[in-house]
């Protein structure tokens, strides 16, 4: 995963268009709503086994031309909204390329079988000495 914002934003395509929502006369009148396009195929930023790996594993997000699509149009202007783009599409790409760690089974020791053991043994007795048996 050796990319970053900067190497993304050479690679990614914009598309702006009228948003909708808070802004009033604003957002009739500037186009803020940004669509970033991303295409993992042509990316010079990943080798062969990790564009098989994005193709995979993001082909929900993947539009008709085989693109990543990432839709902004949070904020009032269209600067802010390419920066949230980018954002999300960094944090997509790292979490899908991320491998979690393998899992090394381990055995529970015997002190630890003891201690519980004992605290079960200790709850029973405290247990028994509340009862009043007649």
């Amino acid at each position: 995963m050796e990319f970053n914002k900067a190497a993304l934003q050479r690679e990614v395509i914009y598309k702006t268009s009228r948003s909708s929502g808070k802004g009033g006369q604003n957002v009739n009148k500037v186009s803020t709503k940004v669509e970033l396009l991303f295409d993992i195929r042509s990316s010079l930023l990943f080798d062969d086994e990790q564009k098989e790996l994005l193709a995979a594993k993001l082909q929900s997000r993947l539009n008709r031309d085989g693109l990543v699509q990432v839709v902004c149009e949070e904020e009032r202007s269209q600067l802010l909204n390419k920066e949230r783009a980018i954002d999300k599409l960094t944090s997509l790409l790292s979490g899908t390329l991320h491998r979690p760690k393998v899992r090394k089974p381990t055995k529970v020791s015997r002190q630890a079988k003891a201690r519980r053991l004992e605290q079960k043994r200790l709850l029973s007795v405290k247990k028994q000495l509340r009862r009043g048996d007649i």
